[in-house]
């Protein structure tokens, strides 16, 4: 009898454990989860009814069925309502505008999907879900005019423009070009004003720019830059590499960048340093130099550019340089700055006061100071001996920032000036002509400013 009674309790237990077994089992399937399906709606809460709104629900036991409405002020609108035989686990939808929805004068819509699964939980049932999404609707595009700008750019040149744009909802304001890069405008005198200076660069043939202003919305205006275009011929310089400069300097700036490194053949280190070193120096000074403030600018004023006293020109801004060995083309470059020359360590003082926003060491520039002045306008010394200035620091102008020297890849002593706005290398020569910087900037400015006070 106490053996009988013992069989039953251990089939009992094993019942027991069965059913414990098969309850945590079907509670943990997916054909028994507990979660209503995830909908998720890419917006960022505004809706211009143009563009389509792109909508996704997923669940893991499946989608059994959905219902999307909206509902406005006067009525709720239908905009679908599926069921499946065949179940998805994700499904990708685009909600478009109804015609009824398109006309409608509502400042705001609700959007509510309503959708179930396939569980089995709640009896088979399944999960339900209701998601809704409150949309402000704003179908009118940007207000862009153009107040004034410079009349003509040179190639290689800057020019500036101040326009006008208003929007309740303004998300992004740039200055677009046709070789893909974008220039971000400064707020100017009054609200709902900019102003940006712009350049072309000496590599490209042509040149536009378009004020392109962009509302939360997705609303979208484009206001083209009317501006007279001076192409302009550079030198082409064609160089003979000899092996004196390829078994010295070459050889003394191979042994410190990473990119020459077990690179024993002069051409082809020549070749990494002056493009792919190059590339990469240049990248960092694109890099600090496309900062714009978001501050707004009152007044804007530069003194003409001549850093180096009695310094002489010895190499031009744009110079296209070909290089050869024994008659075969090895590499090119181009001289995207204006080199001047005095006595050695030659003290360098801008005209121009600014921050210091770059003072260190860079590869072929060698030691190079990088002042902002304003505006997104910024000047470079490349190839200092020694450097008075550091990152951060205020200067005044003619203040003694550096010394000239043959750091880097320079084969003597000399400054390399460079001038850039936002990131883009322009001639030096327009910024120490004070005719040029009247025409082209200060009276721009100023008419500007005349046609805001009229309102």
């Amino acid at each position: 009898m106490a053996r009988r009674d013992k069989r039953s309790s251990v089939w009992l237990l094993g019942l027991f454990i069965l059913l414990v077994g098969v309850a945590l089992y079907l509670y943990n399937s997916k054909m028994f989860e507990r979660n209503a399906p995830i909908v998720t709606l890419s917006s960022n809460g505004y809706w211009n009814l143009k563009d389509a709104l792109k909508l996704d629900i997923r669940d893991e036991s499946g989608i059994k069925a959905y219902k999307i409405y909206f509902k406005t002020s006067k009525e709720d609108v239908v905009f679908a309502n599926e069921n499946f035989i065949d179940m998805k686990n994700e499904l990708s939808l685009e909600i478009k505008a109804p015609k009824v929805i398109s006309f409608t004068q509502d400042n705001e819509i609700e959007l509510v999907v309503e959708s179930s699964d396939a569980s089995k939980w709640n009896f088979f049932a399944g999960n339900e879900g209701v998601e809704s999404f409150k949309l402000k609707i704003d179908k009118k595009r940007p207000s862009v005019a153009i107040l004034t700008n410079s009349y003509s750019i040179n190639q290689g040149g800057a020019a500036l423009v101040v326009f006008k744009a208003e929007d309740e909802h303004l998300k992004s304001l740039k200055i677009e070009t046709n070789f893909g890069k974008d220039f971000i405008p400064q707020k100017y005198y009054k609200e709902g004003y900019y102003v940006s200076l712009i350049a072309w660069p000496v590599v490209q043939n042509s040149f536009k720019a378009t004020v392109v202003a962009v509302d939360e919305a997705g609303n979208e205006t484009k206001a083209y830059i009317p501006i007279y275009l001076k192409s302009k011929e550079y030198k082409v310089s064609n160089i003979k590499l000899d092996d004196g400069f390829l078994k010295g300097k070459i050889a003394e700036l191979a042994s410190e960048f990473e990119e020459t490194q077990g690179v024993d053949e002069p051409l082809e280190q020549f070749k990494l340093i002056n493009e792919t070193v190059r590339a990469k120096n240049e990248a960092l000074i694109h890099e600090i130099t496309s900062k714009v403030s978001d501050e707004l600018l009152s007044e804007f004023k530069i003194n003409k550019m001549y850093p180096l006293k009695n310094g002489q020109v010895v190499a031009h801004f744009g110079d296209h340089r070909k290089y050869y060995y024994d008659g075969n083309y090895v590499s090119e470059s181009y001289h995207l700055g204006l080199d001047l020359a005095s006595n050695a360590m030659a003290s360098i003082k801008p005209q121009n006061g600014g921050e210091v926003v770059f003072s260190d060491y860079n590869g072929l520039y060698g030691n190079m100071p990088i002042i902002h002045h304003g505006l997104g306008l910024y000047t470079l010394y490349g190839h200092c001996t020694s450097v008075n200035v550091a990152k951060g620091d205020a200067v005044s102008p003619n203040q003694d920032i550096a010394s000239t020297g043959k750091s880097g890849y320079a084969m003597g002593d000399h400054l390399h000036f460079g001038v850039l706005v936002q990131g883009i290398e322009v001639r030096p020569a327009e910024w120490m002509d004070e005719s040029w910087m009247k025409d082209n900037i200060y009276k721009v400015m100023k008419l500007a400013k005349e046609m805001i006070d009229r309102g």
